[in-house]
């Protein structure tokens, strides 16, 4: 693994870091926030994952988690949203392709060869951040914006007991039902209704649920909306009676804006579920 920077940040250290990904047969890269706390031991670990276009740096420089971070003693890992680069399958939109993963295993060409990213994120860079940093296995929880909300749903109701809290912000809620969604699984995962409603927030809520607690933060000016379905994922909350709280915040739109602005209050929902 190659270190490409590390930074001090609010007492302790936010590093970016590359490696050779076996999931997605690329080199991958990551930023992993460790807290002060790391430098006496173990801490528990948030998973951000990031929206549409997005890369691990968007949520890392914009979200401003460090010092809330800091503040509980809690590691942040950013991922990157897709495998890059030359020879990875690629499409003319911003909402498919590189960019765009949407946090699932591809089965249908050309994405399988390298679109892996459920596997990657689950599997892979889980095992090698607990190797290689000072990060307790068995305290994490997750978070994520947009088509990382999305994620961060999706893996915490299906890695079962992995997660102790998740939480997101205006998360793609409905993808079954969405364009932003209904296209980009029927390319990556083909005609499988079942391998779809495995990657639908809602349909997952409906069914499952999350075994522990669950914040939702959605701005009520964002632009995205028709897209997000925002409005399934409440009435499936309520539905499944999910120990979970879903807040429509006047005035904010999609941007990091709104993610900075309650970033606050997401960690320390965590660190409530993570610390004794």
């Amino acid at each position: 693994m190659e270190t490409l920077s590390e930074n001090r940040s609010f007492g302790g250290c936010q590093g970016v870091y590359r490696h050779t990904s076996e999931a997605t047969g690329t080199e991958m890269t990551f930023g992993l926030y460790q807290p002060p706390q790391a430098e006496f031991g173990k801490v528990p670990v948030l998973w951000f994952l990031s929206g549409l276009t997005c890369t691990h740096e968007n949520a890392m420089t914009k979200a401003g988690a460090q010092a809330f971070a800091a503040r509980h003693g809690i590691a942040v890992v950013f991922p990157d949203t897709s495998p890059r680069g030359e020879g990875v399958a690629d499409d003319e939109s911003f909402d498919m392709g590189q960019g765009a993963g949407f946090y699932v295993d591809a089965t249908e060409g050309p994405w399988a060869e390298h679109f892996q990213m459920r596997t990657y994120v689950a599997e892979e860079l889980p095992r090698l951040v607990v190797d290689r940093f000072p990060i307790e296995k068995n305290r994490q929880s997750i978070t994520g914006h947009s088509m990382g909300g999305h994620g961060a749903l999706t893996l915490a109701m299906t890695l079962e007991d992995r997660f102790a809290s998740v939480s997101a912000f205006a998360p793609m809620a409905h993808t079954t039902q969405s364009e932003w969604g209904q296209r980009q699984l029927a390319a990556y995962l083909g005609d499988d209704p079942a391998a779809h409603a495995k990657a639908d927030a809602t349909l997952l809520m409906r069914d499952v649920g999350f075994n522990g607690p669950v914040l939702v933060d959605q701005g009520t000016q964002d632009q995205f909306l028709d897209k997000l379905k925002p409005e399934a994922l409440a009435e499936a909350i309520a539905s499944k009676r999910q120990h979970g709280t879903f807040r429509m915040q006047p005035g904010y739109d999609h941007s990091y804006f709104f993610v900075s602005s309650f970033i606050e209050d997401h960690l320390a929902f965590h660190a409530a579920a993570l610390l004794p």
